[in-house]
């Protein structure tokens, strides 16, 4: 792990914007689609108990790493790289580079291409930076940065050769079922379900989702079209609260200034 916090101003402002929780579906669904991630979460992860905390367990660290103090950022590492110790199984471990490489590729293809849709172009120079940035912040949760495609060019070319080639498991749908099913731990989230599944699928490449089983159509991709529409001319008339990040992934909440501690669940000031 690098000795202090490298700055990360490309993926503050990419994340710092809320919508980007939109693609959360998305690269959860990417990342299982790998057979050997498949196994690993569906062998060692209490998804199905929490699957509220599995969601935020992967991007509060992320989070800690990009917005938070340096110390907020090597505990998170320090976290991650600890629990990945305990994933291990046949054929796979989570401290495995191919798979690390995967799961990190996800997170930067969906978060490009959310933020595309949902809030507008970005610059050439940024997604560079961006993509660099994020590959230094996997080194904090032990992948090294030479372990990642070199350019954007041959990053984008990586993508289009895994989503040919991944393989979606029994054990990825049924994943992808619990993943859209009521949360008894978040009852007030339930009713978003319905929708995060319509995100999920049309934000998804082709192949997968029909390798999931979800149904799309016409008029399901021209009411998502009319959504990114309406995100990106709505957008840039918000006040900065309302587009924040909500503070439950953030080290420390933008609205409340309440500071999450180091395991970072809410805590109280």
């Amino acid at each position: 792990m690098p000795e202090r916090a490298p700055d990360f101003p490309a993926v503050r402002r990419l994340h710092s914007q809320g919508v980007l929780i939109l693609g959360g579906g998305r690269a959860l669904l990417m990342q299982v689609a790998h057979p050997l991630v498949a196994r690993g979460v569906a062998e060692h992860s209490g998804y199905r108990e929490d699957r509220l905390g599995r969601l935020l367990g992967t991007l509060r660290p992320m989070y800690a790493i990009a917005f938070g103090t340096p110390e907020e950022a090597r505990h998170a590492a320090e976290s991650v790289r600890a629990a990945h110790r305990f994933v291990v199984g046949e054929g796979y471990s989570a401290d495995d580079e191919e798979l690390q490489r995967w799961v990190l590729a996800t997170l930067i293809d969906t978060s490009l291409i959310t933020y595309r849709r949902f809030v507008g172009p970005i610059p050439a120079v940024t997604v560079a930076a961006y993509y660099r940035e994020m590959c230094q912040l996997g080194e904090w949760i032990g992948l090294p940065a030479a372990a990642m495609p070199a350019t954007v060019d041959v990053f984008e070319s990586y993508m289009h050769a895994m989503v040919r080639s991944v393989e979606v498991t029994d054990a990825a749908r049924q994943i992808a079922s619990d993943l859209f099913a009521p949360l008894p731990d978040a009852p007030w989230l339930s009713p978003a379900m319905p929708l995060m599944r319509e995100l999920t699928a049309g934000l998804l490449p082709r192949r997968l989702r029909e390798a999931y089983g979800l149904s799309w159509g016409r008029r399901r991709a021209r009411t998502l079209v009319a959504a990114e529409r309406l995100s990106r001319a709505v957008l840039p008339h918000l006040p900065e609260r309302l587009v924040a990040p909500p503070g439950l992934v953030m080290p420390r909440s933008w609205s409340t200034g309440r500071r999450f501690d180091s395991a970072h669940a809410p805590a109280e000031q």
